[in-house]
C-alpha cells in the first residue's frame, strides 16, 4: 500500500510530526498534482493556508486535476486554499501570485518551489525548445518567485524558501547523461546556495530537497515507459513528510547544525525524525528493487 493522502486529510505514512504549520501561509508553484499537491495536503492537514500556483485551469487530456480541484482538496483536508492559475515563467503572474497571497492571508510564510520541467534527452537530440522551458521553469521560475517574495518573506517570523532540487553533485556522470536537465536542476540547487548566503542575516531560511528514489508523478508516467518505470517509485507522500518536517525545524535540521544552505534528502530528513520503515511509501516493489532516483 502506498502512503496517501486523502481527501479526508487522514495519512497512512509512517512519519508522526514534531511541529505544526498551522496558520503558516505557504505558496507553492506547480501544485495541483503530484509532489506539489502531496505537500500541500500535509500542510493542510495542520491547518495552513495554501496559495497554488499553477498553470492547469482546465482539465488536461494528459494530466490529472487542475488547480481547482487541487483546492477543493486542500480545503477538505483542513487548510485554506487560494488558487490561482498563473505560468512561474510570467513576470507577472508570479507578482501577482505574491501579492494575492498577502492580501489573502496577510503575508507568506513559506515558498515551495515545485514547478519543474524534465527532458533526459542527450546533447544531440534535445529540442532547443525544451531547453529553453526548462531553464524558464526551473532556473528562472525559481529564481523568480523567490525573489518576488522576498519582502513577505522577511516580514514572516518563520520565513523559508524550499526548493525541490538535488545536491551539487560535480561528478561529470550527470552531465554526461542529460546536460540541458542537469544544468537545469544545479540551477536550482545553485538558487538555495546563494540565497541562503545572501539571506543569512534576513532570518529567511534557504534549503533543498530532492528524493533517493524514484516518485511516482505525471511527468514520469507520461514518459516513454513510465507505467513500468513507477512500478519501482515511492510515492510523493514520503517527500510531503519530509518537506514538513524540514519546515516545521525537525531533528534533521538542528542536526545539520545550520538551519539554511541544505540540501536534504527525504530518507535524511525522515530518518532523522524517527521513521525506520520507508515501505508504506512504496508502490510495491520491495525495498532493495525501488529505483534509485539521479545525482545522488
Amino acid at each position: 500500500m502506498t502512503s496517501s493522502n486523502d481527501a479526508s486529510g487522514t495519512a497512512a505514512g509512517p512519519y508522526q510530526a514534531a511541529g505544526s504549520l498551522q496558520g503558516r501561509t505557504v505558496l507553492i508553484s506547480g501544485g495541483s498534482r503530484g509532489i506539489g499537491l502531496a505537500i500541500a495536503l500535509r500542510a493542510a492537514r495542520d491547518g495552513a493556508n495554501i496559495v497554488l500556483m499553477a498553470k492547469t485551469g482546465q482539465p488536461h487530456a494528459r494530466l490529472e486535476g487542475t488547480v481547482y480541484t487541487a483546492a477543493e482538496q486542500i480545503e477538505a483536508a483542513g487548510g485554506q486554499a487560494l488558487p490561482l492559475v498563473g505560468d512561474v515563467r510570467n513576470d507577472a503572474d508570479v507578482a501577482g501570485a505574491v501579492g494575492a497571497a498577502v492580501d489573502r492571508f496577510g503575508g507568506i510564510d513559506v515558498v515551495i518551489n515545485n514547478a519543474s520541467a524534465i527532458d533526459l534527452s542527450t546533447t544531440d537530440d534535445v529540442d532547443m525548445k525544451r531547453y529553453d522551458l526548462m531553464q524558464d521553469i526551473n532556473v528562472r521560475g525559481t529564481f523568480l518567485l523567490s525573489k518576488m517574495a522576498l519582502p513577505a518573506l522577511r516580514a514572516s517570523e518563520a520565513g523559508h524558501i524550499l526548493t525541490l532540487s538535488p545536491p551539487l553533485n560535480l561528478d561529470p556522470k550527470w552531465a554526461g547523461l542529460h546536460l540541458a536537465y542537469t544544468m537545469a536542476k544545479y540551477g536550482m540547487s545553485l538558487t538555495t546556495l546563494g540565497l541562503a548566503e545572501e539571506l543569512k542575516a534576513d532570518g529567511v531560511s534557504v534549503n533543498s530537497l530532492w528524493p533517493c528514489t524514484l516518485i511516482d508523478t505525471a511527468a514520469i508516467r507520461n514518459m516513454p515507459g513510465g507505467d513500468m518505470i513507477v512500478k519501482g517509485a515511492r510515492s510523493p507522500e514520503i517527500m510531503a513528510d519530509a518537506a514538513h518536517a524540514v519546515l516545521t525545524g525537525s531533528t534533521a535540521v538542528r542536526a545539520h547544525g545550520n538551519r539554511s544552505g541544505n540540501f536534504y534528502t527525504d530518507e535524511e530528513v525522515l530518518a532523522a525524525a524517527g521513521v525506520t520503515d520507508f515501505s508504506p511509501y512504496s508502490l510495491g516493489a520491495p525495498e532493495d528493487q525501488l529505483v534509485p532516483d539521479i545525482f545522488l
